[in-house]
């Protein structure tokens, strides 16, 4: 039995055509699936008369996660009005080449661990510049999230509505 001449060329398009096609889907559902996790990626403000306004959209868990800067490195936050400091896993904290300072037991929904403090010079979120922030190398703390807690939010106003948390800077 003889084969058609392009049936073995036919057949490797199909192949390839697949191959593109599940290519395509993966990277489609892979941006997806950070979408879901980190809804603002992109932060945008808003200018006012006397303050800078941040619009947060919660994420399919309902946190607030946001991209973002410390001493101009990007980040990746979690708001977390329940965390006292800012804390910063110890990898992360390397990387933005923080200083480990005394150390100091933490309380976390895990038990108890050491950590040690440390300074932020700068923390931005959108327009929001905050500065000389107290924070926390948190070893316990996996990840490459930062729990942006209440030593830099209490620096702002902020109101939850829905799914949506409006921060506000004052700039007078």
């Amino acid at each position: 039995m003889s084969r058609q001449p392009g049936s073995r060329a036919g057949r490797i398009m199909l192949i390839l055509a697949w191959a593109a096609g599940l290519f395509l889907a993966t990277q489609f559902f892979s941006q997806w699936e950070r979408r879901q996790e980190n809804p603002n990626a992109v932060v945008t403000s808003q200018q006012h008369e006397g303050y800078i306004e941040v619009k947060l959209v919660g994420n399919g868990q309902g946190h607030f996660v946001a991209s973002g800067q410390i001493n101009g490195q990007p980040v990746d936050f979690m708001l977390d009005t329940g965390a006292t400091d800012v804390a910063i896993p110890t990898r992360l904290a390397e990387r933005l080449g923080l200083e480990k300072g005394s150390p100091v037991t933490l309380s976390t929904a895990n038990g108890r661990s050491e950590g040690y403090r440390t300074r932020l010079d700068r923390v931005q979120l959108g327009d929001i510049v905050l500065r000389d922030v107290r924070a926390l190398v948190a070893p316990g703390l996996g990840g490459e999230q930062v729990l942006l807690g209440m030593s830099a939010l209490k620096q702002l106003e902020f109101t939850q509505r829905g799914g949506t948390l409006l921060l506000r800077q004052t700039t007078n």
